[in-house]
């Protein structure tokens, strides 16, 4: 499925209770899972000490942090949609997050999306967006949960 292009509400509406699209695989790295604890005073052994995780970790493997994997959703969603005319976007809100899986260091992870509703409000388009977190080779999503973006669109 090719990049999807919206550029009003109506446009959009056109997607609801449909499928919106799948991004490609992003490989998360020992490197990458290292800053996120860096940037979040995160560090606990499980995500960084890859020692001591092969022995001790049932997982036998660093993982990722489970924030980590939702921090690259706008990067992700990106890859699926793209939504032009806009004054602004607005991350309002995240319903029934549930981490179900973690993602071994060197996994590799996509997110699957589709448009549950949308609704205008005075003009604002609300958009509720179901997301799953996929682990390449793996039938158990990372995480799945219910995302929703006000678009402000141009007249």
């Amino acid at each position: 499925m090719s990049k999807l292009t919206i550029t009003s509400f109506d446009d959009f509406a056109k997607y609801e209770g449909e499928e919106l699209g799948v991004s490609d695989y992003h490989t998360i790295t020992q490197v990458q899972i290292q800053k996120f604890a860096d940037a979040t005073l995160d560090h606990q052994w499980i995500h960084l000490d890859q020692e001591r995780a092969k022995t001790e970790s049932p997982f036998g493997n660093t993982i990722a942090h489970g924030y980590l994997t939702v921090s690259l959703l706008p990067y992700l969603w990106s890859q699926i949609i793209e939504i032009k005319n806009l004054k602004m976007q607005v991350n309002y809100g995240m319903e029934e997050l549930r981490f179900n899986q973690p993602v071994l260091v060197d996994g590799a992870i996509r997110l699957r999306a589709k448009l549950l509703s949308l609704k205008n409000l005075r003009g604002i388009a609300k958009a509720q967006i179901e997301v799953v977190m996929e682990i390449k080779d793996n039938k158990k999503p990372a995480f799945n949960g219910v995302v929703t973006f006000l678009y402000h669109f141009n007249d």
